[in-house]
């Protein structure tokens, strides 16, 4: 059991979120969770999962040349 588990205000710290957005993708199960009683917690793997999955590359476009006028 070598993963941490954080809180939900944890995880909305380390989103720069408010609290409220955890909670959503709780309830929603859009992120892996553990209810330990009537207490939440989220794996921090879970938490980098989300963020590499969520993460938009940028799309590389074609160069172009200034053509000269003649």
């Amino acid at each position: 059991m070598s993963d941490r588990y954080l809180t939900v205000d944890q995880v909305a710290e380390l989103l720069a979120t408010s609290v409220r957005f955890p909670r959503r993708l709780i309830e929603e199960r859009r992120i892996e969770f553990v209810k330990v009683g009537r207490h939440v917690r989220i794996p921090e793997r879970a938490v980098k999962d989300f963020i590499r999955e969520h993460t938009v590359m940028p799309v590389e476009r074609p160069r172009h040349r200034l053509r000269a006028v003649v």
